[in-house]
């Protein structure tokens, strides 16, 4: 009896030790929170662009929907995003429209939302921390 509560006991220890930093399975996103809502209710932004910006972001949803990512890849995948949403701002300039401050706080607002949502550990700014606009 010993033995086999020892080994049941390191298993255990071990599987704490394993998933330290990592964000564990996470539940559904919220469908019904509208990302980038003041975007898309602003004509300013055409729709086509923010969709691209969305894409992005949901991207970044279904990674963290899998789970088992430490925050270390989670803040990698925000980068990412950053990055590809940086290269869209031509998309905006081609429309006659740019990443202005309503469309900095939209995104902002959205991801702040999503680090909640998923209990992450981490603040918005620095999910953005490579924005250019």
């Amino acid at each position: 009896m010993r033995k086999f509560l020892f080994i049941l006991l390191s298993l255990l220890s071990f599987s704490v030790y394993a998933q330290k930093g990592k964000v564990e399975k996470q539940k559904k996103f919220d469908s019904k929170y509208v990302l980038l809502k003041e975007m898309y209710k602003d004509q300013f932004f055409p729709k086509k662009c923010v969709d691209k910006v969305a894409k992005e972001i949901k991207t970044v949803i279904v990674y963290i929907e899998q789970g088992g990512h430490s925050e270390d890849h989670i803040q990698a995948k925000f980068d990412k995003m950053t990055f590809e949403i940086n290269k869209l701002q031509a998309c905006f300039e081609d429309n006659d429209s740019e990443i202005e401050t309503v469309a900095r706080e939209s995104i902002s607002e959205t991801v702040e939302y999503i680090l909640q949502y998923f209990n992450i550990n981490i603040e918005y700014e620095e999910a953005l921390r490579n924005r250019d606009w």
